[in-house]
């Protein structure tokens, strides 16, 4: 170990940057952890490089591995790229994905689909990147003593695609800001408040937020995905499809909500010229659709598909599958305000007759992580394994029950028609038969599901029923899970409140490492576990598909995937 590298970073470093070279310098972290950290810190990959060749070896057994893999391979990562290849200048690239739910309201959007097509255009202050996040509009950030206070130095001479626009500047993030806290963004709600993201000067922005937050350059990246950055004047409430614009590589030419959309290259992007000369996006609700579209050569690409009914392209060996572990989950909510699950006794009983192995294997062919009834998933390193498993325990259930003095209990599961939904609704519909409930599934495309369980932020974005499933994406932090379903309840379809939960919620923003992060999450887990607001039974992997014939494709964890560097294989 160089000892005088290590003591110049020391003299250099602020002090939560000490603290991280410090724990992977004693090996409390991983290298991998440690660049993740580090760049959420605003390292520089010179400054890490240093650190890392200073440290010798890393003992400490890597939690990811490549993220590319060839059919039926298997990889853990949480996001990655198609497989290494040289692109050629031209061609047109077609991509499967699902439909988006409704307007593209940068602002207000709650699907997949409209992430992927709007972050096409727009971008974000931190983009996707080896370690997760990479500099995106934003060069380069950095903490406070105390992550109170966070400065982004922003790019010079990045241009919006419409002239009126003017040219990018600090104005335009501080304007985004204000209309995601106006919105009670998922991410930022009760993290910024309004007047906290103010323009230093023209090329810098200083977030002072309402309290430390140690992951905060998370919550304005690809993984809170309305955080794209857009004009000062485009005003809350603004579709994208009626006022296409960004500062993005590719501009939107056309777009039918029913079918599709077209890109072309913006040849004043910041990041240069693209290879492909189009993309287009062809939308389906239905993934088996979108599979033999992709097996077939409709289309050259999938945005994710699932495990069962994925075989073609699993066992393919005309395409590169990117196979990420992610959080990605599904809440199965239980109105706790009023209804039939006030008493957590008879939520509790629902977690109980649910088959989580049998869900694994049957909807994911066992590649799923068994959760446990709380959003902090095992590809976090703060997870805590500690927290008892829920299993499967009927008669255990039926005890739970008689003492609440529920003898029967009727109820209609609301849920969308999005991948394996259906038939997780069907497997829980037959769990809950061995309870003596009855229930009634309501399944309904993604547009009307999302159009009626998102009208409005205002007091929360639910659709008011007692009882349903709900997807969230994957996130590089749990922040907006434990924020937006739990805490502040911008997505609480449960109606959950809890003030030992938000507590704890409150360490966990405020910690700065990952122990800190750690001790606040088995509090977390161990509330979200015993109270059960939403039965959570499982995260499963991310599966995209390219086709061999392109490479350089990204694709986040979340699902959104970048072409900004792809390109036909010559």
């Amino acid at each position: 170990m160089d000892f005088k590298v290590l003591d110049r970073a020391r003299r250099t470093s602020g002090p939560l940057q000490v603290d991280l070279v410090e724990a992977y310098a004693q090996g409390r972290i991983s290298r991998r952890n440690f660049v993740k950290r580090g760049t959420v810190l605003g390292l520089s990959v010179p400054f890490m490089s240093t650190i890392i060749a200073a440290c010798g070896s890393d003992s400490k057994k890597s939690s990811g591995s490549t993220a590319t893999t060839a059919a039926g391979g298997s990889a853990t990562t949480t996001g990655g790229s198609t497989a290494a290849g040289t692109p050629v200048k031209g061609g047109t690239l077609k991509i499967a994905s699902q439909t988006p739910s409704g307007p593209l309201d940068p602002v207000a959007m709650a699907d997949l689909g409209s992430y992927g097509i709007v972050a096409q255009s727009f971008e974000f202050l931190c983009t996707l990147g080896d370690a997760d996040i990479a500099p995106g509009l934003a060069e380069s950030w950095t903490p406070n003593a105390d992550g109170s206070e966070w400065t982004f130095v922003l790019r010079k001479g990045v241009k919006w695609q419409d002239p009126a626009s003017g040219a990018f500047t600090a104005d335009d993030v501080v304007a985004t800001m204000e209309r995601l806290v106006e919105a009670k963004n998922a991410g930022l709600n009760g993290v910024l408040d309004k007047g906290g993201c103010v323009a230093k000067d023209p090329n810098t922005v200083v977030f002072t937020l309402i309290a430390p937050n140690g992951l905060f350059p998370y919550l304005v990246s690809v993984y809170n995905a309305q955080t794209v950055i857009t004009p000062k004047a485009y005003a809350a409430g603004t579709a994208f499809e009626t006022k296409p614009d960004g500062t993005g590589p590719w501009k939107m030419t056309k777009y039918d909500k029913a079918t599709g959309a077209t890109f072309v290259p913006n040849p004043d992007w910041w990041g240069g010229s693209v290879y492909l000369d189009q993309v287009d996006w062809v939308f389906s609700d239905d993934i088996s659709t979108q599979v033999s579209g992709v097996v077939g050569g409709a289309t050259d690409a999938i945005v994710q598909f699932s495990a069962v009914g994925g075989d073609a392209l699993l066992n393919s060996k005309d395409f590169t599958v990117i196979n990420s572990r992610t959080a990605n989950h599904r809440q199965i909510w239980m109105r706790c305000d009023t209804g039939q699950f006030t008493d957590k006794r008879v939520r509790q009983a629902f977690a109980m007759c649910l088959d989580r192995d049998l869900m694994n294997q049957q909807l994911f062919k066992g590649t799923a992580d068994i959760g446990n009834d709380h959003p902090i998933a095992p590809v976090y390193p703060y997870f805590d394994d500690s927290v008892p498993q829920r299993k499967k325990d009927i008669e255990g259930a039926k005890k739970l029950l008689a003492a609440a003095g529920v003898t029967s209990l009727k109820a209609v599961l609301n849920a969308p028609k999005l991948q394996e939904i259906p038939e997780l609704a069907v497997l829980v519909q037959n769990s809950a038969k061995e309870l003596g409930w009855d229930i009634q599934l309501n399944i309904e495309s993604t547009d009307t599901f999302y159009n009626e369980w998102c009208l409005t932020y205002d007091p929360i974005c639910d659709g008011g029923q007692e009882f349903g499933i709900v997807d969230y994406g994957h996130r590089a932090t749990p922040d907006v899970y434990l924020n937006a379903a739990y805490a502040t309840g911008t997505w609480n379809s449960a109606h959950f409140k809890n003030d030992d939960f938000n507590a704890a919620f409150k360490e966990y923003q405020a910690a700065l490492d990952v122990t800190g992060h750690k001790a606040a999450c088995k509090k977390l887990e161990t509330i979200a576990n015993e109270e059960v607001p939403y039965a959570i039974p499982y995260f499963y992997p991310s599966l995209a598909a390219v086709s061999n014939k392109f490479t350089g494709l990204r694709v986040s964890a979340l699902g959104q995937m970048f072409v900004d560097t792809a390109g036909k294989v010559s």
